[in-house]
């Protein structure tokens, strides 16, 4: 079973992809509601997935994901996030995501996406 960290400054998204997630054998062993506190405990958990917003309080999400991949530079992150831009895109793979889901997504592709890693 796969252990997720799932950050994103909405409550109700957090509660969505729990939802998706644990209904399709991932473990949720944690959420964050902005970039800081996520990177604090994707150090702390070590996750296998993480899953990450980009427009997020005090931290955005790009900043946290380079954050995580110093951390861990194998570390499997996919960001999740209404900025569907391409830029946002490339510059998240660049920085390491292995991929980018765009809001409001399917919950069909966020399990693919996510069994993928």
């Amino acid at each position: 079973m796969k252990r997720v960290l799932i950050v994103d400054d909405a409550a109700f998204m957090r509660m969505s992809l729990k939802k998706i997630l644990e209904e399709n054998d991932f473990e949720v062993v944690g959420e964050a509601e902005n970039g800081r506190i996520g990177v604090e405990k994707y150090n702390e958990l070590q996750p296998d997935i993480v899953t990450l917003d980009i427009t997020m309080p005090e931290m955005d999400g790009l900043t946290a994901l380079k954050g995580i991949m110093a951390i861990d530079p194998n570390a499997n992150v996919v960001m999740i996030s209404a900025m569907g831009q391409e830029s946002y895109v490339r510059e998240s793979i660049m920085a390491g995501a292995k991929n980018f889901i765009v809001k409001p997504f399917n919950k069909a592709h966020v399990v693919k996406v996510l069994n993928s890693l």
